[in-house]
């Protein structure tokens, strides 16, 4: 029985090595920003592509204000309600953040010490961004109103609260490379860098399994609303039969072709959208187009 016992405390013991050497954090270094030089105005766009505003301006902000990042908007999920932190320019946000620091929240989900950060942020997506473009759009970022207000804990019970397990979730879904692969024409080539990486649209298109990982075989095809309201679109050609012109015209002004207007959290999507250039929302409208169907005929 002795035997038995420490045969079996020898065996915990390596498994929680495993786990914790598995479960690490993993970052880039400054060699990963060696030769890069900020743009601002390209920045600007990467964050409007990426809707940084949509999630951490403060709840109802409109207009200028909504460039004041102070966090704050809920979002409810099956594992607990996770808040958007304070993102701006100040000691309460990421003021004290190298460029290095961002391009390891945004596309490792790892923060400045250390830490796994709940994929609610999408850097799942974000990870397929370029590097100079998180770089970019650090320098515009720290253009932006610096903001005091701190931001809120989120309200995550056991287990979910043990930030290490997360190490073990990325291993699990955090994938590399594209979804749609293949030989592509430039427009769908630049549509797929704004649907996959900075527009996340998967993050809410695509449905998840019991662990929040995404159904990659039903990509784009639709899913729960977490608020419990209805249910987010399929925009595959299975479920979406707008034409090109048609997704962009809705990308641009929020009318669809049966001059209905856009509701809910594609309010905010589509105001991201309409700044870009018309040459992006066609790219993404090119893309939905050529993304395996989901549903239909």
């Amino acid at each position: 029985m002795r035997r038995a016992l420490v045969a079996l405390c020898v065996l915990a013991v390596l498994g929680l090595g495993v786990f914790w050497i598995v479960t690490a954090p993993k970052s880039a270094n400054a060699t990963a920003l060696a030769g890069i030089e900020p743009d601002v105005a390209r920045g600007e766009w990467v964050f409007n592509a990426s809707g940084c505003a949509s999630c951490h301006s403060a709840p109802e902000a409109a207009g200028e204000a909504k460039l004041e990042l102070a966090g704050g908007q809920a979002f409810a999920t099956d594992f607990g309600t996770f808040y958007a932190p304070n993102i701006s320019p100040s000691e309460a946000g990421i003021g004290g953040w190298s460029a290095l620091d961002l391009v390891n929240a945004v596309q490792n989900g790892v923060s400045p010490s250390g830490d796994h950060y709940y994929p609610a942020f999408p850097y799942t997506s974000y990870a397929r961004a370029e590097t100079s473009d998180i770089v970019s759009l650090h320098a515009y970022m720290q253009t932006l109103p610096a903001i005091d207000t701190p931001s809120r804990p989120h309200d995550v019970g056991f287990p979910f609260n043990i930030r290490r397990s997360l190490g073990g979730w990325k291993l699990l879904f955090a994938r590399d490379g594209w979804v749609l692969d293949g030989v592509l024409t430039q427009d769908q080539a630049r549509g797929r860098y704004l649907a996959e990486a900075l527009g996340h649209c998967g993050e809410c298109h695509t449905a998840r399994n019991a662990l929040g990982g995404p159904d990659m075989a039903a990509w784009l095809g639709g899913a729960p609303n977490p608020t419990g309201r209805g249910t987010i679109p399929n925009i595959t050609p299975g479920g979406l039969d707008w034409s090109e012109g048609e997704i962009a015209e809705y990308l641009s002004s929020g009318f669809t072709p049966e001059f209905d207007t856009v509701g809910g959290h594609m309010v905010a999507v589509v105001d991201n959208f309409a700044k870009l250039d018309a040459a992006d929302r066609a790219a993404v409208a090119a893309y939905l187009k050529a993304v395996p169907a989901v549903g239909g005929e």
